[in-house]
């Protein structure tokens, strides 16, 4: 990643362009051209430099249940419980930690009846039962913003 590549990142992160095309603004901005921009975002999304743009939403303010899940996976099963799991768009993400419950993921849903649907297609299709359900009991906004 050059200069330009960190610029660009920043601007994304920063102070997106709510426009038609967002990406020509960056590269007004920047002095370049749209398609440079462009082919950049999708080199580092490609190296995974950039896993992700688009807006972030209070799913609570929009009526939305949130909860955050821990699930115990035998090491053999993670790959395919991973999967099953990310071809969900009711999971934002998830990660693996060093632990004995070491898959963790988040849920928005419609409602608390299809958080639980949900999860409990997930125990039923991957026959991993011990899954936490741990919905918040009080929200914390963190700003994560890097500088790059």
């Amino acid at each position: 990643m050059d200069t330009t590549d960190r610029q660009i990142l920043q601007i994304l992160q920063d102070d997106f362009p709510l426009v038609p095309r967002p990406f020509r603004a960056v590269a007004e901005r920047l002095g370049l051209d749209e398609a440079e921009v462009l082919d950049r975002v999708g080199r580092m999304k490609a190296a995974g430099a950039i896993r992700r743009i688009g807006a972030t939403f209070n799913p609570r303010a929009l009526g939305f249940v949130t909860t955050l899940c821990a699930a115990r996976v035998p090491a053999g099963k993670v790959a395919a419980f991973r999967d099953l799991i990310n071809a969900s768009p009711l999971v934002t993400h998830n990660y693996r930690r060093d632990h004995e419950y070491n898959i963790w993921f988040t849920v928005i849903a419609p409602s608390a009846a299809a958080r639980e649907e949900f999860i409990r297609k997930v125990r039923e299709e991957t026959g991993i039962v011990d899954i936490l359900d741990m919905p918040a009991a009080r929200t914390f906004k963190i700003d994560a913003r890097f500088a790059v």
